[in-house]
C-alpha cells in the first residue's frame, strides 16, 4: 500500500474538524516525499486527489445542504497550515480549489447553487482580475478571454471569475463588473504553468474562455468579489442559516495566503531541525549542530516568530467568524474597515514568517541544503513567491486604506 493511501478508511460518517486535521498530519510524509514530482507535473497526483476526495477535504467549506461539511475558517486555516507543512504547492492548489465554495454559497441565488453544487463533486479555482469580456444573450452571457494564474484549476469542476461588459467605457465597465461561475465544459486549461521561481506545483495554469455560454443565474451583475456589501444579508444566509455565508471575501483570502506561508515556515523549520540532527557545525570544534548554542538560538527564534504569526492568523479566523455572526444576528454589518484590519494583520504575519525563515534559517542552514532539488531550496523558492505575491505587495496601500477608513478621511 502506498503512503498516500495508508490512512484509516472512510466510515460513512462525516469527519470532524479534528479528524480532518489529523488526516492531513498523517499525509505529511507522503506530501514531503512527493514535492519534486508535484513540481515536475505542476500539480499533485491523481492518487493524492482521490485521497483528498475520500477524506472529505474538498467538502470542508461547502454547505451541508449540498453534501458539504460546513467547517469554519478556524478549521480551514489549520488545515492549510498542516498541508503546507508537507507541500506548499499542494496546499496552494487544494486550498484555492476548495475555499471558493464559500463565496458561491454566500452570494449566488439558490438556482445557481443547486446546479453548481448539485452532485456534491465540486471544486472551483478563482481569479479576481477581470480578464474576460462579456456579451449579454437572451439566455445569459457569452464570455471570451484568457484568465491567468488560476491556482487549483487542474482538478476544478468550475471556475469563478470577473468579467467586463463589452462595449462600455472603461470606468463604467469597472463599475458594472460581473461575477460569474463557469462550468468546466466552458473553458480550457492551458499547459502554461511550471516555470515560475516557486509554487511550480500549485496548478496555477491559465484558462481560455472561447464563446463560453453562461446561464443568467450563474452571473451576478455589478458585483466585485473582493468588495461585496453584506449589510443587507446574503442569499447564502437565508438559504443555509450559517453566519459564515454572510461574510466578506478579501480578508479570508489574505488569511489563506498567510496560513500557507506559516505552514511553509514550519516546513522549513522541520528541515532545519533535520540538518541540526544530522550535520555538524562548519567551524571547529565541529560539534553536532543540535548541541550548538547558535543553531539552538536560530531555531528558537524562528519557532517563536512562526508561533506568533500562527496565533495572529488563527485569531483573525476567529474574528472573521465573529463578524459574520454579528452581521447574521442583525448587529453592525461586517464592514470594509474590519476586513482591512484583518487583512493587515494577516499580511504582517506573512512578512514576519518570511523574515524569520530568511534571517534565522536560510542564512544558517548551509549551502548544501540550497542545492537544486533539495527540500529547503524548494521551500525557499515557494516562500519567495508568496512573499512577492500581489496580495503582499498591497501592504503599504492597505495601511493607507485602513487609516482612511478608521479616521473617516476620504480616499484621494
Amino acid at each position: 500500500m502506498s503512503s498516500t493511501t495508508a490512512l484509516t478508511p472512510p466510515t460513512g460518517v462525516d469527519p470532524t474538524p479534528a479528524s480532518l486535521i489529523q488526516r492531513v498530519v498523517e499525509l505529511r510524509p507522503a506530501l514531503v516525499a512527493a514535492q519534486a514530482e508535484v513540481e515536475e507535473r505542476t500539480y499533485y497526483s491523481q492518487e493524492m486527489h482521490e485521497t483528498f476526495r475520500e477524506a472529505g477535504l474538498y467538502r470542508v467549506m461547502q454547505p451541508r445542504r449540498y453534501g458539504g461539511l460546513e467547517c469554519d475558517y478556524i478549521t480551514f486555516t489549520r488545515l492549510q497550515i498542516e498541508m503546507a507543512r508537507g507541500c506548499v504547492s499542494t496546499a496552494w492548489c487544494w486550498a484555492l480549489a476548495s475555499s471558493h465554495a464559500v463565496q458561491i454559497a454566500s452570494y449566488f441565488p439558490e438556482a445557481a447553487q443547486e446546479a453548481v453544487f448539485g452532485d456534491g463533486d465540486f471544486r472551483c479555482a478563482s481569479v479576481a482580475a477581470p480578464d474576460a469580456t462579456a456579451v449579454r444573450l437572451e439566455s445569459g452571457w457569452r464570455l471570451d478571454g484568457t484568465v491567468r494564474y488560476c491556482s487549483g484549476i487542474p482538478y476544478s469542476t468550475h471556475f469563478m471569475g470577473q468579467a467586463l461588459i463589452a462595449g462600455l467605457p472603461p470606468a463604467e465597465a469597472a463599475e458594472r463588473m460581473l461575477l460569474y461561475v463557469a462550468p468546466r465544459s466552458e473553458w480550457t486549461m492551458l499547459d502554461d504553468w511550471g516555470s515560475s521561481t516557486g509554487l511550480r506545483g500549485s496548478g496555477s495554469h491559465s484558462i481560455r474562455l472561447e464563446d463560453a455560454r453562461i446561464p443568467a443565474e450563474f452571473v451576478l451583475e455589478n458585483t466585485n468579489m473582493i468588495s461585496v456589501d453584506v449589510s443587507g444579508g446574503t442569499p447564502g444566509l437565508a438559504l443555509h442559516g450559517n453566519p459564515m455565508y454572510t461574510g466578506r471575501a478579501l480578508a479570508p483570502f489574505t488569511m489563506s495566503v498567510a496560513a500557507q506561508m506559516i505552514g511553509a515556515g514550519y516546513n522549513a523549520l522541520d528541515e532545519f531541525e533535520h540538518q541540526m540532527r544530522t550535520r555538524k557545525t562548519s567551524m571547529p570544534p565541529m560539534v553536532p549542530r543540535l548541541t550548538d548554542p547558535d543553531h539552538q538560538r536560530w531555531y528558537g527564534g524562528a519557532l517563536g516568530k512562526l508561533a506568533t504569526a500562527e496565533a495572529a492568523v488563527l485569531r483573525c479566523a476567529e474574528e472573521h467568524m465573529e463578524l459574520c455572526e454579528r452581521t447574521a444576528a442583525g448587529g453592525k454589518p461586517y464592514g470594509e474597515e474590519e476586513e482591512q484590519r484583518l487583512g493587515v494583520i494577516a499580511r504582517e504575519a506573512i512578512v514576519q514568517v518570511w523574515e524569520a525563515v530568511d534571517q534565522q534559517l536560510f542564512r544558517n542552514v548551509g549551502s548544501s541544503a540550497m542545492n537544486a532539488g533539495q527540500r529547503f531550496e524548494r521551500l525557499y523558492r515557494d516562500m519567495a513567491m508568496i512573499a512577492s505575491h500581489r496580495n503582499t505587495g498591497f501592504r503599504d496601500l492597505m495601511f493607507r486604506r485602513l487609516a482612511q477608513l478608521h479616521l473617516g478621511v476620504d480616499a484621494t
